[in-house]
């Protein structure tokens, strides 16, 4: 199935997990919040929530500065 996350379509197998994706992308411990199709997946979720072909899902980490 396709994904477009951050922008960019990516292709993953049916079934898999919100937090699946973030560790096959390397990133789970620097995420902070996730949007699917402009909606917030509360990270309690992450392990349980499947993407459906298409949706748009946003990784969002804070950055400091100033």
């Amino acid at each position: 199935m396709k994904l477009i996350i951050n922008g960019e379509t990516m292709e993953y197998r049916e079934g898999i997990t919100l937090k699946e994706i973030l560790n096959t992308l390397g990133i789970l411990d620097k995420v902070m919040a996730t949007a699917v199709n402009m909606e917030i997946v509360k990270k309690d979720k992450w392990d349980s929530f499947i993407p459906q072909d298409g949706d748009k899902i946003e990784f969002l980490h804070f950055v400091g500065g100033g």
